[in-house]
């Protein structure tokens, strides 16, 4: 076997580190975006949420409901407020929301989605860099897989009979 040697000196740098990075958001979302009217359409699974997001107090409108009306439940609400939060904008931003198709989670999904993209647009400067690390401006692209012929479902074979 041939031995990989090589000559040359390794030089060895010294460099003051000025700024350092940590893995949590820690100055995510300072709270000085602009605040102004923004617009922004989400999709999950077969949900489709158009939100428009408006200088307020904070008031959620979904489908002529409130928040709480709309998502009893509180994993859903901190889902669909989410961004808001990431961005420590929560009270500056009044959110009116049509959403239909799909279930409830879907729901979420596509206006978390819909609440990211308007705030993007309302300041791509401020919000962009925040929202794309936390994830929020991707769309979810799983849905559910077709049924077959021949299975009782996508992938469920019928049962096996020995005789």
């Amino acid at each position: 076997m041939a031995e990989n040697t090589n000559d040359s000196q390794v030089v060895e740098t010294e460099e003051e580190l000025t700024s350092y990075t940590t893995e949590t958001n820690a100055g995510a979302g300072t709270g000085t975006s602009a605040i102004e009217p923004g617009y922004g359409t989400g999709r999950r699974k077969e949900a489709v949420a158009r939100v428009r997001l408006v200088p307020g107090s904070g008031k959620w409108t979904i489908n002529g409901r409130t928040l709480e009306e709309y998502f009893p439940s509180k994993l859903l609400q901190r889902e669909v407020n989410s961004p808001i939060v990431l961005l420590k904008l929560e009270n500056k931003f009044d959110a009116i929301v049509l959403v239909d198709g799909g279930g409830t989670t879907g729901q979420a999904g596509a206006i978390r989605l819909g609440v990211a993209r308007a705030l993007n647009a309302i300041d791509r400067d401020a919000n962009r860099a925040a929202l794309k690390k936390a994830g929020f401006l991707t769309r979810d692209s799983r849905v559910v897989e077709r049924k077959k012929a021949g299975l009782h479902k996508a992938r469920r074979a019928p049962q096996f009979s020995k005789r």
